[in-house]
């Protein structure tokens, strides 16, 4: 094979549907005769010939509400303690929604912080959080850290 006899495939011209016996798609357009199939713009969307659906067939599973969305960033003590020893200026500031945002931590999209207690901590820092568990507070006022809740 050479670049030279290669063919380029934009020659080929779409069948146009309708245009005499002689096309090969003439008169029915090669939609058979008859029925729903034949004629323009019917979709028969999951129908399987009468048979239960699948869709309806399978049970329905959970609930989400449209109206409890909230964007609620959630974030362990492990990943606070990680960043600070790899980042020594997030060390400095207190730790909140903002830094943990402009340190690439958690995504722009969140609205509100939850702090949980996966993890162990080596240093000291204040937290300002929406949200708390019992045991994470636990853990940053045992090293002598401040939690202030934010509402």
């Amino acid at each position: 094979m050479k670049l030279n006899t290669l063919k380029s495939n934009t020659d080929r011209t779409k069948k146009r549907l309708g245009r005499g016996i002689g096309s090969t798609k003439g008169k029915t357009s090669g939609r058979g005769h008859k029925g729903q199939k034949s004629r323009s713009g019917v979709a028969i969307k999951s129908f399987e010939g009468g048979q239960m659906p699948l869709y309806r067939r399978l049970p329905k599973r959970g609930f989400k509400s449209f109206f409890n969305k909230k964007n609620i960033a959630i974030i362990n003590l492990s990943t606070i303690q990680n960043a600070i020893l790899k980042k020594k200026e997030i060390a400095g500031s207190k730790i909140n929604l903002e830094n943990l945002k402009k340190f690439n931590l958690i995504n722009k999209k969140y609205d509100k912080l939850k702090l949980l207690a996966e993890g162990e901590l080596k240093d000291k820092f204040d937290v300002e959080v929406n949200f708390i568990s019992k045991a994470a507070k636990d853990k940053i006022e045992k090293k002598g850290g401040k939690v202030t809740l934010v509402k």
